[in-house]
């Protein structure tokens, strides 16, 4: 074994007498600092921001409620002996797949009304929120025991001290892979490249497509290594998620990049000078 990251669960923090959630308290801080980062994209390109506050909520919410439904669905092991624990958000467990699909829902729905917003800049400024809210959250995943994986001699290897977890058992000592810190150090460089992106005012569409492509490779992958995950035909619903968020990001790339060409064909045409 080359190395491992020393790793003891902090599910609960106490500030004097009070105790701390924090797996409510960084998911809580990745919402305010994803929509924050959204109103703020869409300002910048002129969208009704109250308009836009009104659907932010209303994807936080039900995307909440879609992302812990899909969780208990998938492992409904960890709740026969305590039903009422479904609704115990703050002890951890919500899986972005289902949230994921409630906000296309979502979405989708709330353009109805709103034709004058373009989709594809919608989404792109929803990713550009999307993506550092994911990172904090994956920190209150780390403090309260999710996404394990087997035992692995991986240099990022947690080495597990103690604590309680959500996945499990976990014997002390043993060194797992954790896909919640592999996550956080994938997101990191997929958040530059969209703030990079948005900077330099991509083609509309470009930001959601390499969203899409990015981050469903990388969860195919990362949950390659989980370990507790209930599964159908060898992956996990996150996994056949990501399939399907690879496929939609290979097409609605060739098509921003056809759009582009037909674009500046358009452009170099309009500039030739007219015959005398």
């Amino acid at each position: 074994m080359l190395a491992s990251i020393p790793y003891r669960t902090f599910p609960v923090l106490h500030l004097g007498p009070i105790p701390i959630r924090v797996f409510g308290v960084f998911v809580a801080i990745g919402i305010l600092l994803g929509s924050w980062v959204f109103l703020r994209f869409a300002r910048q390109r002129g969208m009704d921001p109250e308009a836009l506050t009104s659907l932010a909520w209303r994807v936080i919410l039900l995307g909440i409620i879609g992302s812990r439904l899909l969780f208990v669905l998938t492992h409904l092991s960890d709740f026969t002996d305590r039903p009422l624990s479904v609704f115990a958000l703050w002890e951890g467990g919500l899986q972005f797949s289902g949230a994921f699909l409630i906000s296309i829902i979502v979405i989708v729905w709330w353009q109805r009304s709103h034709r004058e917003v373009d989709t594809l800049t919608l989404t792109d400024g929803i990713v550009l929120g999307l993506v550092p809210g994911l990172m904090i959250g994956r920190i209150g995943c780390y403090a309260v025991g999710e996404h394990f994986g087997n035992a692995t001699n991986f240099f990022l290897g947690v080495k597990y001290l103690g604590g309680e977890t959500r996945e499990g058992p976990i014997v002390v000592g043993t060194v797992i892979h954790n896909t919640a810190l592999y996550e956080f150090i994938l997101l990191a460089p997929l958040a530059a490249l969209l703030f990079w992106m948005a900077r330099r005012e991509a083609a509309v569409g470009a930001m959601t497509a390499t969203f899409l492509l990015w981050y469903g490779i990388q969860r195919f992958l990362t949950d390659l290594l989980r370990a507790y995950d209930e599964r159908v035909a060898g992956l996990t619903g996150a996994q056949y998620i990501g399939l399907g968020m690879i496929a939609a990001g290979i097409v609605l790339a060739w098509r921003v990049r056809r759009r582009e060409a037909r674009g500046s064909e358009g452009a170099a045409t309009s500039a030739e000078p007219e015959p005398a």
